[in-house]
């Protein structure tokens, strides 16, 4: 594991996380308990998280220590550049678990966007919601998305949920994101450094409340950078999904000088619609019974509700999960 990797997280966090592309070399397949047991069995299970900087990437280290910590499963949390990749590697079986924006996974289920046919992936619960963040240099002579024609712009890593928003609203705003900017396929790590250094104008992030780029943006930069309000986007960005909610992102969260309007995107924990059903179900029981422990991981979690869980739509609720939430009595 690289070292910049291990800071980022608690002490706490990094006994059983793997940050690597693959994170599945020789592991040993999950074994199921049968008779409908709400109970894990045994052997090891792989978690595709998200950027090294971003909050899938702490909730999934979070995770897969409840899970080893509460169960016979050896968790382990792998980084990725995200929604899509994740999805794909879902399916051809790098991964068994797959934190995704909502979004995406609507697209997997349905054979669209970056999907060619319909995936075969079912949802353990939602999860927090992710907020859109769109934040330029104050210098960038950007106060609009349709300004952004000509600049510099990170619209995130390769085959991730938010390079799929970032292309959405620029399009819906009449640019071109292959053409009208000077796109950057980055991380947030090499986004926020492009952000410092001046060769990056604007980015687009979604991501749990607060990001901690987002916050070293502000922190280190003050006033040389701001937010960018995409909310009148929103009723054009519902017509492609109806996932996309109105959100604020209170001025408390990155010492903004005002409550910045934007929208959120849920986001789903997958599995592949073979997953052992006693798995999923002892999976989805704990996000729940230990939903403490991941807040103190990150305050995203704290979003994380029975109220909510059955909302996934389209995207089918494994039968596991379906057992987990009845006998938790989420609200059908």
């Amino acid at each position: 594991m690289k070292k910049r990797l291990v800071k980022l997280l608690a002490p706490a966090l990094v006994v059983g996380l793997v940050a690597t592309a693959s994170g599945c070399g020789g592991k040993q397949e999950p074994e199921a308990v049968g008779g409908g047991k709400c109970e894990a069995g045994s052997g090891s299970i792989t978690i595709a998280t998200g950027n090294s900087t971003g909050v899938y990437y702490v909730v999934g280290g979070g995770l897969a220590q409840v899970i080893s910590k509460n169960t016979d499963l050896k968790a382990t949390a792998a980084e990725t550049g995200a929604s899509v990749q994740n999805i794909e590697q879902l399916v051809d079986g790098t991964y068994d678990v797959a934190f995704s924006l909502s979004d995406t996974a609507a697209d997997a289920v349905n054979g669209n966007e970056s999907f060619d046919q319909p995936q075969p992936v079912r949802a353990l619960t939602n999860l927090y919601p992710n907020t859109t963040h769109v934040v330029v240099r104050a210098d960038s002579g950007i106060d609009s998305l349709e300004d952004m024609k000509g600049k510099t712009i990170s619209t995130g890593s390769p085959k991730s949920g938010t390079e799929v928003i970032a292309n959405r609203l620029l399009e819906q705003a009449g640019v071109d994101p292959a053409k009208d900017i000077k796109a950057q396929r980055l991380d947030m790590v090499k986004t926020a450094d492009g952000m410092k250094d001046g060769t990056i104008d604007g980015l687009f992030w979604s991501g749990g409340l607060p990001t901690p780029q987002i916050t070293d943006l502000f922190t280190s930069l003050g006033d040389k950078v701001k937010f960018i309000d995409v909310s009148p986007m929103l009723p054009k960005m519902k017509e492609i999904n109806d996932v996309y909610e109105a959100s604020t992102i209170s001025k408390d969260v990155y010492k903004t000088p005002e409550d910045i309007k934007t929208f959120d995107t849920p986001n789903v924990l997958l599995v592949k619609d073979d997953f052992a059903k006693s798995n999923a179900c002892a999976i989805t029981k704990l996000i729940f019974d230990k939903k403490q422990q991941l807040v103190k991981v990150h305050p995203a979690s704290k979003d994380i509700s029975l109220d909510t869980a059955r909302q996934t739509t389209p995207v089918k609720l494994h039968p596991g999960a379906e057992q987990a939430l009845d006998e938790l009595k989420a609200p059908k």
